[in-house]
């Protein structure tokens, strides 16, 4: 992805990015340091590149499909979050309610599958019971999953 930096003397402390065509546009404050301009850089350029992925997977259609396929309760939302870094997913059972790590977007489908029924299950399950724990097991690759997660650094009871 092409990266244009623009600097203002206006800008007192934030930092702000927009695609423009193919091009992201990285917005900065003037006195910012150039390791400091790499980083925020880089930090934009992994959060459009991780959207646009995010783009190309319907993800609510994918959690219906698992929920019918395991029979697990359907949910209400389903979405993308970029605020997840130290789990894959989060599931609020009151209301229905499926948060997705956008980095999952970039990892096998399997895997992204497999966070989709663990977190389905908790629709019918909130805990991590032995009742939660067989509802899971009906995905085939939960092992394997559950294997690339830890892999990754990403707890598999989160």
């Amino acid at each position: 992805m092409e990266v244009s930096v623009l600097r203002s003397a206006r800008r007192r402390k934030t930092v702000s990015a927009r695609l423009v065509g193919d091009v992201l546009e990285v917005r900065l404050p003037s006195w910012m340091s150039a390791a400091e301009e790499a980083r925020y850089v880089e930090d934009m350029r992994r959060r459009f590149e991780r959207r646009r992925s995010t783009e190309q997977i319907d993800i609510e259609a994918r959690a219906r499909r698992l929920a019918s396929q395991y029979d697990l309760p359907l949910p209400t939302t389903v979405r993308w979050v970029d605020n997840q870094t130290s789990r894959w997913g989060s599931c609020t059972p009151a209301d229905g309610a499926i948060r997705v790590s956008s980095q999952l977007a970039a990892w096998p489908s399997w895997v992204l599958d497999y966070v989709l029924v663990h977190e389905l299950a908790h629709l019918a399950v909130p805990g991590h019971t032995a009742a939660f724990h067989a509802l899971v097991a009906r995905y085939p690759r939960a092992e394997r999953a559950t294997g690339f997660l830890i892999a990754k650094g990403l707890s598999p009871d989160d």
